[in-house]
């Protein structure tokens, strides 16, 4: 299906559309650009959209009582397609290189507690909406897949940087309307490093998920975090 602008459009019901393209390259400033195929980014962030989109769809899942198991559905799917520990590596920044081992395991547990509960919240607000794929770039195991989230009451850019980990394109940023969750993060981290300390922050992080944890139990639909515009902690 075409946009009128003529791009590919393709809504959540039909995401096997460019599985049997054959890839076709070009190599301009040190970027690839390929048309997708069905192990690229695209067909990657495709598929994913596609899973997320049939559980915001399912009926029996809006039921109440349903809710956490919703939720849940939700995030396995998030876990799965996402590498959290690229993406606490990105928002951390410099400090990620000094780190040992244990405190690296640390704080990639305590970026999944903080950042979860609000990507299952923003995901959750989505049911009808049609997606847009613009354009995929790669470098080197690196690439980015550009797409446009239309609906009655949305028109958002999701641009979603992936990785290629072990022949899996792996999410490991979104820029929503031109802003970086992970730089939105780091520049949080930060401001807390300079104004406190690494340990400062850690400890800011054990008790912004034991808040999270105490507010799952008492009213789950809460989004305690702050949105990609919203000021540092």
């Amino acid at each position: 299906m075409k946009s009128p602008s003529g791009t590919m459009m393709v809504d959540k019901s039909d995401h096997h559309r460019l599985k049997k393209q054959l890839a076709s390259t070009a190599i301009m400033d040190g970027v690839t650009r390929v048309a997708p195929t069905e192990y690229s980014p695209t067909e990657s962030v495709k598929n994913t959209i596609t899973d997320l989109f049939s559980i915001l769809g399912n009926e029996a899942l809006r039921q109440p009582g349903r809710f956490e198991e919703r939720r849940q559905q939700i995030e396995q799917v998030i876990r799965h397609r996402v590498s959290y520990e690229r993406m606490a590596q990105h928002a951390l920044g410099a400090p990620w290189a000094r780190l040992h081992d244990t405190d690296r395991q640390e704080f990639v547990r305590l970026f999944v507690e903080l950042i979860r509960d609000r990507v299952a919240n923003n995901i959750d607000q989505y049911d009808d909406e049609q997606v847009f794929y613009l354009s995929e770039q790669r470098e080197g195991d690196c690439a980015e897949v550009r797409t446009n989230l239309i609906g009655r009451k949305v028109d958002t850019s999701l641009d979603f940087r992936l990785e290629n980990q072990s022949g899996d394109w792996l999410v490991y940023d979104v820029v929503i309307d031109r802003a970086s969750i992970v730089r939105n993060y780091r520049t949080q981290f930060s401001q807390i490093i300079r104004d406190d300390s690494y340990a400062g922050l850690v400890e800011k992080m054990k008790q912004r998920a034991l808040t999270v944890k105490l507010f799952e139990k008492t009213a789950p639909a809460i989004a305690l975090l702050p949105t990609h515009g919203s000021a540092s902690q």
